[in-house]
């Protein structure tokens, strides 16, 4: 007797710029809506409500597709943010991918990437700590000293400037003239890292984000909108929130 096996069929997928995920489709009785939503493998799960049909969750599905493509975004720089840093891995340096070389010697390890060259006194299976270190002093060395640079430029006056670990801002200005700036702008490039400057001088010119406000900024430096793009498509480990969307 011969037995014949069919292979299963191929899960859905659905397509986006930068890859093709699998679609999980689930019928609930207890939704009320269509829900998209991106699950903590990388999949994309589409609930159907009990009356809700193929069809319309399809045109959901399709409406939801930017959002789609953001939240994929996020998840790919979340993947990336918990891997370690060793040798070999690709870091974003000045808006570059760079790959990370790490060699040992007899003081510990050497660490190379782009033309930098840092120290680790022990040797590691992760040297984010030590990397981030050096990347915050770049910045705090670079950052200041082009934000005043750029104040002059514009004749703007400046009280002082901070290099910050914000969670969810790039940069602030103060009504005192204090510009605080978040040390992962050395991860993008310099056309960005002067938009974000310019960003918070222009708020000692107008401190708020109205029409005239953008009109001042568009104005010093024309390339805004090409800057703010790349800050939305890359995000630099600064993840927005939200983790569903619904129709």
């Amino acid at each position: 007797m011969f037995f014949r096996f069919s292979a299963p069929p191929p899960a859905p997928t659905v397509r986006l710029e930068q890859a093709t995920l699998v679609l999980r489709v689930i019928r609930s009785d207890r939704a009320r809506r269509y829900l998209l939503r991106l699950d903590e493998d990388g999949a994309a799960r589409l609930v159907i409500p009990r009356r809700g049909s193929q069809a319309e969750a399809m045109r959901f599905l399709e409406r939801s597709r930017s959002w789609l493509e953001r939240r994929y975004r996020q998840w790919l720089t979340r993947q990336t943010a918990r891997a370690p840093w060793k040798d070999g891995s690709i870091l974003l340096f000045r808006g570059e991918p760079v790959t990370l070389h790490v060699s040992n010697d007899l003081f510990g390890a050497v660490i190379t990437f782009a033309d930098q060259t840092l120290r680790a006194v022990a040797l590691a299976a992760d040297y984010r700590a030590e990397i981030q270190a050096h990347l915050r002093a770049l910045a705090e060395q670079e950052l200041p000293m082009r934000t005043h640079q750029l104040a002059r430029e514009y004749g703007i006056e400046i009280r002082r400037v901070l290099i910050r670990a914000q969670k969810t801002r790039w940069g602030s200005c103060s009504a005192t003239g204090t510009i605080s700036l978040n040390w992962r702008l050395i991860h993008a490039p310099p056309f960005v890292q002067d938009y974000l400057i310019i960003h918070e001088l222009m708020h000692r010119r107008q401190m708020n984000h109205s029409a005239r406000y953008w009109s001042l900024v568009a104005t010093a430096f024309p390339r805004w909108q090409e800057a703010e793009a790349w800050l939305k498509k890359t995000r630099i480990e600064m993840l927005g929130s939200g983790t569903s969307v619904a129709a």
